[in-house]
């Protein structure tokens, strides 16, 4: 089983696609004001629908895995000179193999958390 799709529930589709086009390389399927369909490059899909409000527990939060520390603390030099606040990469959290998240956590327009982590010793 794989998981096929996900949507989420977002203030503002427009400003919440250009962050995941532009930070995160999802393309875009079908855009209109009410719903947005992106794409990943393992046919992820993944829906953004318009609501007036988001109230996303505090732990909710999507992520996003790099192949390193480097290309962790690249994104976060990317949102950060977009204009994103954030803390920086640290590390955190246990991960399978005993190896522990190379990560940051920032806040995307429309109401939801990211997260961008990579494992580490």
């Amino acid at each position: 089983m794989k998981l096929n799709h996900i949507n989420l529930t977002v203030t503002d589709t427009s400003a919440a696609t250009h962050f995941l086009e532009t930070y995160f390389g999802l393309r875009t399927l079908a855009n209109n004001q009410m719903l947005t369909v992106l794409t990943d490059d393992d046919n992820l899909i993944f829906t953004l629908t318009k609501a007036g409000q988001v109230n996303y527990p505090n732990s909710f939060h999507i992520g996003f895995v790099q192949e390193n520390a480097e290309q962790v603390n690249a994104v976060y030099h990317q949102l950060k000179d977009g204009g994103f606040e954030m803390k920086p990469p640290q590390r955190s959290h246990a991960m399978p193999g005993g190896k522990y998240a190379w990560n940051f956590y920032v806040q995307a327009p429309g109401g939801f958390m990211v997260e961008v982590l990579t494992a580490v010793d």
